[in-house]
């Protein structure tokens, strides 16, 4: 779907992306939970990326490549 794009959003701008509007959505649900949910974490970057490539802002590789980044861990 995303083959030869011309253009693609980095890992870093990705990750930048993710911390400033997904993952404080999560804290305060962590917050109420009273500790660190790393399964949603993990899940909502896997959907965000998934998003990117929907909207062709990331390339197949960068799709099937990316990892997670430290902020789905437990810190």
């Amino acid at each position: 779907m995303a083959t030869n794009l011309y253009t693609v959003i980095t890992r870093e701008q990705a990750i930048a992306s993710f911390e400033e509007y997904e993952l404080p959505i999560i804290q305060q649900d962590e917050q109420r939970l009273g500790h660190i949910d790393t399964v949603a974490r993990s899940e909502a970057w896997s959907n965000y990326v998934d998003s990117l490539w929907q909207n062709r802002q990331i390339s197949d590789w960068q799709l099937e490549n990316w990892d997670h980044p430290d902020c789905t861990e437990d810190q």
